[in-house]
């Protein structure tokens, strides 16, 4: 017979089981047929039990049947022990559904490959060293004549691919009044072809596209962006869209897979390299260089030629550099070409994330860790009910083997439905969290396909778990002695020290999630309550741009009408907000001495600016209507201390070293945060907006940001009407986004927000389970030794006896495992010390933090089984044999 037919007849045992009788009953039928009697008939032919199970061996596989009939068995037992089933399901679905959330989200932003030919292949050129500040790092950003010249050199190793960052800009299909946003990328031309691309329409990108300065105006669209823009509409190819004063003609639309480059976001739009202005730059740094190796090349041989270029380039740059600090210089001379692994792409996301998402994959395996150890106890618990009946079926002839299938067949049935139940949990929780990766206004553009990636990992983190909590009991149940048992006995494997060190353990744990929460809690609370130096409240920005460079003179009327309107009290203008993550600086020297080894940062300001901020004046006085730039400035407090020993600097002046620029010190103000809140605070010298040429002229301006501070304590009331007067005021005038300086506050501490959220719901988690599994130990501690504590409690036993002896070996293991919670933790921190801010982990209050909820914890679940300890008859007890 077939192993196909042996397969299907497993699923139809009562089919099979009649056909079989009825076989038997053939042969029976047949003897009489020759005369024989029918009882001499059947005492011949034997016992009918035994032809039916032997003839069952050669129809149906043996360990199939004996499977189906554990599973229908196992779901039996299930719908008796609701309670128990329902904790230990809904336990292990939270644990493995984060767990495949926290994988849905690794994967797609750290694992998963670009759809692109030889993704294995690709690797990032970056430097490795010191910054211009001796700040220690690796950096991606490369000139774009060196990308040239790199290219030139290692042609026969490897293709070079320039990409520009992934940029959110305005552009139009219409006129100005219909702007809209999109990500561009500016790419090498190659690109595509290297990357093994076809379009979905049109043609793509070819070097010849991207072979001289601004020579093709040529676009390709994403899959993505093209069904969404414009509907797959066919007659896309040939359309034109406006970026700036350049006309683009749409060329292609690139096939599904790829979106770009760069993990955490779309590239909506493709444009040739030599169509940004940045390539006729050498001190432009604004490209990524991608290394897409050829066949059999190393990466050191590679590295080598890229560093013999890059040393030339970036020896001869120096020539031209002038007022920066040897010293400075010689640190950004000796970074060294490092070549790193870009199989999955490359972005500022996945660098950002990276550590964060990490140590979530670590939370939540150990919460994984402390469910499957309570729902090992919880079933180690229920096995002690169900003593007699393992003794039952081995007295009758099964094996251990079978009992052990047995269990795992109950544990496989409450793995499979948390697993169901977790997937629904990881299917909402994983868009949920990247919801808020990103300000509200450019969320992160994740992918979070339910593929067959997804499905491996949960079908795997299903077996591993069904054995990590199953297997245990399963060997615990199947070695039980049935004489013992029967009779009442204590089995010699019912000694507890199994469930006591898994109690430890999982204290241990959640010890650590307690713990690492603590600092993710402490660290978000400190990072977003320091003092920024100015107020944040009521303000609201308005990024705005001109169709052509206007005078600073219609800048500053702007500025006038916004003032002029209800419920403003008060406006100006600067380049950029602050802590923006824009940054404009250099090194300055004070009264001819040699450039300072301190970087300065330089903000352009209108007037009323330092008042709108409420940044502290403490001397001087703000900018006039006549200051322009260069002239004038005004300092903060950092830059005092750092360029004249924190002296007064009113009156004083210093010079830009880089371009000789002299500036009049006017004012003195607070320090306030420039770039980012992680910075220490900056020197900073806030200098006027508007500036005026060799010829003695107002410089026009194309881009600057109005801050209007509002009487509502809602900013954003005002901010379409707000947004409409600008451009009422000046038609040339465009808003291109608004904030509020809130939001932009806000988007610094978006990682450790979602930290701290997540990490604090995950110790919620572990320490419910954790409670959940002392409870289980107690409940089974008074369950096995109830005729000990009848006989105690015979003999003159206290209730605070009875109590201490139930719990006092389950506290020991909870002090144990907290102290090997807090070396845990204390060793793990060091991997992860830059997420934190301000917080050490040998803090007193941060070693508490976990202790307290656990000892709590401990406390509750201990109630019940003491209650029940102390309440025991022992008179009933003593009846027991």
């Amino acid at each position: 017979m077939s192993i196909l037919t042996r397969i299907a007849n497993a699923f139809r045992g009562e089919r099979v089981n009649h056909e079989i009788d009825e076989e038997l009953e053939a042969h029976v039928e047949e003897a009489m047929a020759s005369g024989r009697d029918a009882e001499e008939a059947r005492r011949a032919l034997g016992s009918p039990l035994r032809h039916r199970e032997e003839s069952r061996d050669v129809r149906i596989l043996a360990w199939l049947d004996s499977l189906l009939a554990d599973t229908g068995f196992g779901w039996r037992q299930l719908k008796k022990n609701k309670i128990t089933s329902a904790a230990a399901v809904l336990s292990l679905a939270l644990a493995i559904g984060a767990c495949t959330a926290a994988f849905r989200l690794i994967d797609a932003l750290l694992l998963r490959p670009l759809p692109v030919t030889g993704a294995e292949r690709l690797y990032l050129v970056a430097r490795h060293g010191l910054s211009m500040d001796g700040t220690p790092g690796t950096f991606d950003g490369t000139e774009y004549p060196l990308y040239q010249q790199m290219r030139v050199t290692v042609r026969d190793q490897a293709e070079l691919i320039a990409l520009s960052y992934n940029a959110r800009v305005d552009l139009t299909y219409g006129t100005d009044e219909e702007m809209e946003k999109a990500h561009l990328q500016y790419v090498s031309g190659q690109m595509f072809g290297a990357f093994g691309l076809r379009p979905a329409a049109g043609r793509l990108l070819t070097e010849s596209d991207d072979d001289k300065p601004e020579g093709h105006p040529y676009a390709v669209l994403s899959y993505d962006y093209w069904a969404s823009r414009f509907g797959k509409a066919p007659n896309v190819v040939g359309r034109t869209f406006r970026m700036g004063d350049t006309l683009y003609e749409i060329v292609g639309v690139i096939e599904k897979p790829f979106t770009g480059t760069e993990p955490g976001s779309v590239t909506d739009i493709f444009l040739p390299t030599m169509m940004n202005e940045g390539v006729k730059h050498t001190d432009w740094s604004w490209i990524r260089v991608m290394a897409h190796l050829r066949p059999g090349v190393t990466c050191e041989s590679l590295q080598a030629n890229l560093q013999a270029d890059f040393r030339v380039f970036e020896e001869e740059q120096a020539k031209n550099v002038a007022g920066v600090p040897k010293a400075k210089l010689a640190n950004f001379l000796n970074q060294k070409i490092v070549l790193q692994a870009a199989t999955a792409g490359v972005s500022e996301m996945q660098k950002d994330n990276r550590p964060g998402l990490i140590t979530l994959g670590v939370l939540v395996g150990l919460v994984l860790l402390i469910a499957c150890a309570n729902v090992a106890n919880l079933m180690t618990a229920q096995a002690a009910a169900r003593a007699r009946e393992m003794a039952l079926r081995t007295s009758l002839g099964a094996g251990r083997a079978r009992l052990v299938q047995l269990v795992l067949v109950e544990s496989a049935w409450i793995a499979v439905l948390a697993a169901g139940i977790g997937g629904l949990f990881a299917w909402w929780s994983a868009p949920f969290v990247v919801g808020r990766i990103n300000p509200p206004d450019n969320p992160a553009r994740i992918a979070l396909p339910a593929d067959w990636r997804l499905m491996g990992f949960a079908l795997a983190l299903t077996l591993a778990v069904t054995f990590l909590f199953g297997l245990i009991p399963a060997l615990r149940a199947s070695a039980i002695k049935p004489a013992s048992a029967l009779k009442g006995g204590k089995d010699p494997h019912s000694r507890r020290r199994l469930m006591n060190a898994l109690i430890a353990a999982q204290v241990a744990f959640c010890f650590l999630v307690l713990f690492v929460a603590g600092l993710f809690v402490t660290t978000f609370e400190r990072l977003s309550h320091q003092p920024n130096g100015f107020s944040a409240e009521r303000v609201i920005t308005f990024d705005t741009l001109a169709r052509k460079p206007q005078s600073p003179v219609f800048w500053n009327q702007v500025i006038e009408h916004l003032k002029a309107q209800p419920g403003v009290e008060a406006a100006a203008l600067s380049g950029w907000p602050l802590l923006d993550g824009n940054g404009w600086n250099g090194f300055v020297a004070v009264n001819g001495r040699p450039p300072s080894q301190a970087l300065a940062y330089f903000l352009g300001v209108s007037r009323g600016w330092i008042d709108t901020m409420k940044i502290r004046l403490i001397d001087g006085r703000e900018f006039l209507e006549r200051d322009a730039y260069p002239g004038t400035a005004i300092v903060n407090e950092a830059f005092a201390r750092a360029y004249f020993d924190g002296e007064d600097p009113v009156g004083r002046s210093f010079e830009r070293t880089f371009d000789h620029t002299h500036f009049q010190i006017v004012g003195l103000v607070g320090d306030a945060r420039y770039r980012n809140m992680r910075e220490p605070i900056t020197p900073t010298a806030y200098v006027p907006f508007q500036a005026i040429d060799a010829g003695g002229e107002l410089h026009p301006v194309s881009k600057e940001t109005y801050i209007v501070r509002t009487a509502s304590a809602n900013p954003l009331a005002l901010a379409g009407t707000l947004r409409q007067e600008i451009s009422r005021s000046r038609p040339e005038f465009r808003v291109s986004r608004v904030r509020t300086q809130q939001e932009i506050n806000d988007a610094h501490t978006v990682r450790e927000r979602l930290l701290a959220m997540l990490a604090t719901f995950f110790s919620a988690v572990a320490l419910l389970l954790a409670g959940i599994g002392l409870y289980g130990v107690l409940h089974y501690s008074v369950l096995q030794r109830r005729r000990e504590i009848g006989i105690r409690m015979a003999v003159g036993a206290q209730g605070s006896n009875i109590a201490s002896l139930v719990t006092v070996e389950v506290f020991a293991m909870v002090m144990a495992g907290a102290v090997a919670g807090v070396v845990l933790g204390i060793v793990s921190v060091r991997y992860i010390e830059s997420l934190f801010y301000q917080v050490k982990a040998t803090d007193a209050s941060m070693l508490a933090f976990p202790a307290l909820p656990i000892l709590g914890a401990a406390l509750v679940a201990a109630v019940v089984p003491v209650i029940r300890a102390v309440r025991i008859d022992p008179a009933m007890m003593l009846r027991v044999e």
